[in-house]
């Protein structure tokens, strides 16, 4: 194998067989799990000598690291194309929602990737440091137009944020479990803990204390 340029900045080429290596490092994880995801196995399954490997990543933490990252990229992107299209606080809240637990419908793999490597302490993924940033964000936001109650963001981000989790991982495992239907649900809980009480009426008068006292 050759020896890297001055230059680290990937070939088109390079880019390529990186891809290529994070897309088989998924395909491991996903059938076998991250014990299984050896520099050994993830070179086979990418048709690449263990040697290839190391040139594109020079240890497995960081053939790992590049792989989370690029499923968690994904699932930023997915959520803040469909966010930026809400026409305000509230909406962009309820787009967050939906489109995290849409992206995590569609893109499976990724779900037991994020699933695998963040519980996985020998994986070399580093913790999902950030991984409701944007949630707290647009809690605060709406906090400042005067939508939302007063409450700590961060708190509120990974509460929701672990609730999601929490509904897509039991989907994963019972895939007859109705996640359209816990969606709804994910939208109504959150809204509950984070819109501001309603004012309160004014008791209506009972019928008989709104007869005159001459008539009674």
């Amino acid at each position: 194998m050759a020896p890297r340029r001055a230059d680290t900045t990937p070939t088109p080429t390079e880019q390529m067989r990186r891809g290529q290596l994070i897309e088989a490092t998924i395909d491991l994880i996903c059938d076998r799990g991250c014990a299984a995801a050896s520099l050994s196995a993830i070179a086979r399954q990418a048709g690449m000598s263990k040697a290839a490997v190391l040139y594109h990543f020079s240890s497995k933490d960081n053939l790992t690291q590049a792989t989370l990252t690029h499923v968690l990229d994904s699932v930023t992107a997915y959520v803040t194309e469909r966010v930026a299209q809400a026409s305000g606080p509230k909406e962009a809240v309820v787009a967050y929602v939906r489109a995290e637990v849409g992206h995590q419908r569609t893109e499976r793999r990724h779900v037991r990737v994020i699933a695998e490597m963040l519980l996985d302490r020998q994986s070399g993924a580093a913790p999902s440091v950030g991984r409701w940033d944007m949630l707290a964000r647009l809690l605060a936001d709406g906090q400042r137009a005067g939508v939302f109650r007063e409450f700590d963001p961060q708190t509120v981000a990974l509460a929701v944020g672990g609730a999601i989790e929490g509904v897509v991982s039991h989907w994963l495992t019972r895939p007859a479990f109705d996640l359209d239907a816990a969606a709804s649900e994910l939208e109504t809980f959150t809204l509950h803990a984070i819109e501001r009480p309603r004012p309160r009426l004014p008791a209506q008068a009972s019928p008989a204390s709104s007869v005159p006292p001459s008539v009674l």
